[in-house]
């Protein structure tokens, strides 16, 4: 498993999506599901550094583990920001989704895009940590 620890600043987005594009073509992910398992870690990333440290006016890092067995590939991000679970958050509804761009408020899809893009989501808080684990299976 390795595991990175990286400053949880926008600037290290870049190096999180190409760390998770490196493990999804080692495990042989089709260039789809690698994309919406990226697309997944960095809006849970973004929403960790934005939410979690710099509106609280706090600095932190964020741990990233990558984990692959045979049956699937995890991305492991951990925190010490406030506590956030993502599931908690309001899923938009049909009628919120079919409305056009110009109708909708700004925000509140990238969860539900990142939920939606991963096989499975887990959330935990423990001692003060914040634990996001994103799955997809392998082909």
């Amino acid at each position: 498993m390795a595991r990175h620890s990286i400053p949880a600043n926008l600037a290290a987005l870049s190096a999180i999506r190409q760390m998770v594009n490196e493990a999804c073509q080692e495990a042989g992910l089709d260039e789809a599901a690698g994309y919406r398992l990226t697309l997944a870690v960095d809006e849970i990333a973004t929403n960790i550094i934005t939410h979690g440290y710099q509106e609280q006016g706090a600095t932190g890092d964020i741990a990233i583990a990558i984990e692959r067995t045979d049956h699937q590939l995890a991305v492991i991000l951990e925190d010490t920001g406030v506590a956030y679970d993502p599931r908690e958050q309001g899923m938009p509804t049909a009628d919120e989704l079919e409305k056009p761009l110009s109708d909708r408020e700004i925000g509140g899809l990238g969860v539900f895009l990142a939920l939606q893009g991963v096989d499975r989501f887990d959330y935990q808080r423990d001692n003060g940590v914040n634990r996001n684990t994103l799955e997809v299976d392998l082909p």
